[in-house]
């Protein structure tokens, strides 16, 4: 299913956000091992980053992808699995569960949690990274909701021992793009006068939502062509989460 929701290297109006999602693959890939599971891993841009440095690798995700097929090592499968529950999964057999972009997709997010906390070994740890609703500039209605700081850090100290809370962050060049983003969604959202964005269902709201993200990231990269163009991975940084950062990026041990 390719929404604006899917990003890829293939299209560069996508770089903005693709290179924050490369980011949070490299700092997994830093302490990964054993055995990993992926949930949601998308167009398959992350295997190569986490197959690596694990024993066995399985992603899942709930919707069919260029990934599947893709040639991959021996040790990696892929799966097509719609989350909560982890079927087939067997309780403490998993060394570390990587969720990127997931969470805020999920209808009931603690039952979530709490499955992964089920497959994870003893002293085992789930990535995750989730949007910071503080600089989402409108509604998002493919997301059932969206995480504070301290919210998604409560909800995973339900299941695990210990929580480790950091963020991605941007250099002066990565707030550039956002605040011209940010310019450009509100010349279409001032139309929204009755905030129907947030009153109305999300079903009623996401195609128009697709296509408007959609055609508004194909205009600012021909407005900004350079300016897209040049946003690499290490424009972004990792940092002890607050109110700025773009994503959350959580590291819970069971």
């Amino acid at each position: 299913m390719q929404t604006a929701e899917r990003v890829s290297a293939q299209d560069l109006s996508d770089n903005f956000v693709f290179q924050r999602s490369v980011l949070a693959y490299v700092e997994a890939e830093k302490i990964v091992s054993g055995d990993v599971l992926e949930v949601g891993y998308g167009e398959g841009y992350g295997v190569k980053y986490l197959a690596g440095k694990a024993s066995s690798y399985l992603g899942v995700d709930k919707y069919p992808s260029p990934a599947h097929e893709k040639e991959f090592p021996a040790n990696v499968k892929v799966r097509i699995m719609n989350v909560p529950p982890l079927e087939g999964i067997a309780d403490n057999s998993i060394d570390f569960v990587v969720s990127f972009q997931v969470i805020e997709h999920i209808e009931d997010d603690n039952l979530y949690v709490k499955e992964i906390a089920r497959v994870l070994k003893p002293g085992g740890k789930y990535i995750v990274t989730t949007p910071n609703i503080k600089m989402s500039i409108t509604r998002n209605p493919w997301h059932v909701r969206e995480y504070k700081v301290e919210e998604l850090k409560v909800l995973l100290s339900k299941h695990f021992s210990s929580v480790e809370c950091n963020g991605v962050f941007g250099n002066e060049k990565i707030m550039t793009y956002y605040n011209k983003n940010k310019e450009s969604v509100r010349k279409i959202t001032r139309f929204d006068i009755f905030n129907l964005q947030w009153k109305l269902p999300r079903w009623m709201l996401q195609i128009p939502y697709d296509y408007l993200n959609r055609r508004n990231r194909k205009k600012l990269l021909t407005q900004n062509n350079s300016l897209v163009a040049d946003i690499k991975m290490e424009d972004y940084f990792v940092a002890a989460a607050n109110d700025n950062c773009f994503d959350l990026f959580y590291v819970a041990t069971k």
